[in-house]
């Protein structure tokens, strides 16, 4: 039904081509739209592309998600647009970037402690395809920032508490937009990699305290890697 998308920006041709199926009235109001991985698999993109996509539709008004039915096309009378956290961080990109930091550092460690306590096996292999993942794509930001967000959203699911994940997910453009500004830092990418093993060892081991720790050191290295660009950025005056 729908074509392999390629881009740095894969949501928004996912939202494209669903958008013209409902135009087309393939999709029409009421029909549920298929699960996040079976759309992942159809459109060729990771789970992260394909909740960006959901949400910028939800924002559109041409679908809703209810939790636990599953995601379904509106009559487009709706048009009830949501404010974006996006927008509104990205007003002063310095001052938002800290703003994100500071989220980060109070949600993502104590993410880690629970699902340290809660992660099922299915959860650990998908936090170590994302490692592997990252690993043999340090030279491609794309595929690196995807499999890197991919892992955290995982790690979040690992939670069992659905609104920590949709708080996650209410961020996830300003979460890829600060790792491809952390991808041009020298060193970025491994530092990261670094980290993530670091996490996944402790959520293997079921430590909830050890994981917590590694998740603030992680975001430590995200905040130096952060002020390391916007400083590179001013030395150079050039803007991303």
């Amino acid at each position: 039904m729908y074509k392999v998308v390629r881009s740095s920006r894969l949501y928004e041709q996912i939202v494209q081509q669903i958008e013209g199926s409902i135009l087309k009235g393939v999709l029409k109001p009421g029909d549920q739209l298929p699960a996040e991985r079976e759309l992942a698999q159809q459109f060729g993109v990771s789970r992260t592309a394909v909740r960006e996509a959901i949400k910028a539709l939800r924002e559109k008004g041409l679908v809703e998600a209810y939790s636990g039915r599953g995601t379904f096309i509106t009559d487009g009378r709706s048009q009830a647009i949501r404010q974006s956290l996006d927008l509104m961080l990205r007003i002063g990109q310095a001052e938002g970037s800290t703003h994100l930091a500071v989220v980060r550092e109070i949600l993502e460690p104590e993410i880690a402690f629970r699902a340290a306590t809660k992660i099922e096996e299915a959860h650990l292999a998908a936090m170590r395809d994302s490692i592997a993942t990252m690993e043999r794509s340090l030279q491609d930001p794309d595929e690196y920032i995807e499999a890197d967000l991919d892992f955290h959203l995982t790690l979040a699911e690992a939670a069992a508490n659905p609104i920590i994940l949709s708080l996650i997910d209410s961020i996830v453009v300003l979460l890829r937009e600060q790792r491809m500004r952390i991808f041009q830092v020298d060193g970025g990418p491994q530092r990261g990699q670094v980290h993530h093993k670091r996490i996944l060892e402790t959520v293997e081991r079921r430590d909830p305290e050890m994981a917590r720790e590694a998740m603030r050191a992680h975001l430590r290295q995200v905040r130096e890697d952060s002020q390391a660009y916007l400083e590179k950025r001013e030395l150079t005056g050039s803007v991303s």
